[in-house]
């Protein structure tokens, strides 16, 4: 028996998510329906870094599973590619230690948000991006970040229905990039709670459009629920950017 870990992504927009739901297509169910197929119809579970709702994409997402076939590390990529959907691709294929966790050893994450600015709306961006054809002020957004940095207690910023206890979490890095008619958001952080990274989004915007002053940010914080925070930014503009392990430091994953 070897533990492999593999780094995939996926089109979130065909998906229920990344968890197994009944009768629901799910990241994890076409994982383990390619992987129960090689094993001549033996279940393997497959484990990831973390959820990802439903028309959440990936461009970096860890996973590990264990297997008793013999297969170079090679030859794996080769054959889960082969199997899988279009909108899931395996990018790479290692074997880990067989102690390792895809989440509970991940020691950082990167998120990645994409907001389309133009007039119209774009139907070939519809799945990929949130259209906001307003005016923001992105200085503003920008002066507001600071307040989100650091480590603080984010129970204002996830939501309600999160069962977590601990949520106390720090984030490392938050840029903004203008680049033609997009604005793409960048979070590092050492974790992030259920929709953390969409009601952050969603504030950030509140800010931008003049519904909210910066330090604002401050005292949302401080009341630590969730109705004082800003707007829950709609799925399809996420992407799980990449999953950091061991000494890799998040500075690495460089700018957007």
């Amino acid at each position: 028996m070897a533990r492999y870990k593999c780094k995939i992504a996926y089109d979130g927009a065909g998906f229920y998510g990344y968890q197994v739901q009944p009768g629901k297509r799910t990241v994890q169910s076409e994982l383990e329906k390619v992987l129960e197929r090689m094993h001549k119809g033996e279940k393997v579970k497959v484990y990831a870094s973390g959820r990802t709702d439903s028309g959440v994409h990936a461009r970096g997402q860890v996973i590990h599973f264990d297997s008793v076939l013999s297969i170079p590390e090679e030859r794996w990529l080769l054959a889960l590619n082969a199997q899988l959907p279009e909108d899931i691709s395996v990018l790479a294929v290692e074997k880990a230690a067989d102690d390792f966790h895809s989440r509970f050893d991940a020691s950082g994450k990167e998120y990645r948000y994409v907001i389309y600015r133009g007039k119209v709306r774009d139907p070939f961006r519809r799945h990929y991006v949130w259209h906001y054809p307003y005016p923001l002020d992105v200085g503003v957004m920008r002066e507001a970040t600071s307040f989100l940095k650091g480590r603080h207690d984010f129970t204002s910023f996830c939501s309600a229905k999160s069962e977590v206890e601990d949520r106390v979490r720090e984030i490392w890095q938050i840029d903004l990039k203008e680049e033609d008619d997009l604005l793409i958001f960048r979070f590092v952080g050492n974790g992030f709670l259920y929709n953390m990274v969409r009601i952050m989004v969603g504030t950030l915007v509140d800010v931008g459009a003049g519904d909210m002053r910066p330090e604002e940010i401050r005292e949302i914080l401080m009341k630590k629920d969730r109705i004082f925070a800003g707007k829950t930014a709609p799925p399809q503009g996420l992407y799980l950017w990449e999953v950091f392990y061991g000494e890799k430091r998040p500075d690495d994953a460089g700018p957007v």
